[in-house]
């Protein structure tokens, strides 16, 4: 699950991205030093209401934009963003099989951590 403070934080990046923010300039505008700032973009430091709504209003957007889950794509895991940009089919099947392989050691390699986990006696 992931930290709402990474997320909010993450937002607040895309956007400053999107409209060649600088965090000195969202820093200012609302009202706090650019030390805090930077420790709200990297997540350490929670945003309270009034911040987002300032942050918001600066970029005249939603709250809600800012506090939105990212949706997951095929492009967060490297095999698939890297099969679209293989060219023989022979090559794509290679790596969907790697995918696969990659997939069940870690199932195997968790199975076998809990079961070592699982096989301790418990102790009074």
């Amino acid at each position: 699950m992931m930290d709402i403070n990474v997320v909010v934080a993450n937002n607040i990046l895309n956007q400053m991205k999107k409209t060649n923010t600088k965090q000195i300039d969202l820093a200012r505008a609302i009202g706090v030093s650019k030390q805090i700032m930077s420790k709200m973009l990297n997540g350490s430091r929670m945003i309270n209401v009034s911040e987002l709504h300032s942050i918001a209003d600066y970029f005249k957007i939603k709250m809600d934009d800012l506090m939105k889950m990212p949706v997951a794509t095929d492009d967060e895991n490297v095999v698939k963003a890297f099969m679209g940009k293989v060219n023989s089919e022979s090559a794509r099947e290679a790596l969907k099989t790697l995918d696969e392989l990659a997939d069940m050691i870690v199932y195997h390699a968790n199975a076998h951590e809990n079961a070592k986990i699982m096989s301790k006696t418990w102790e009074m």
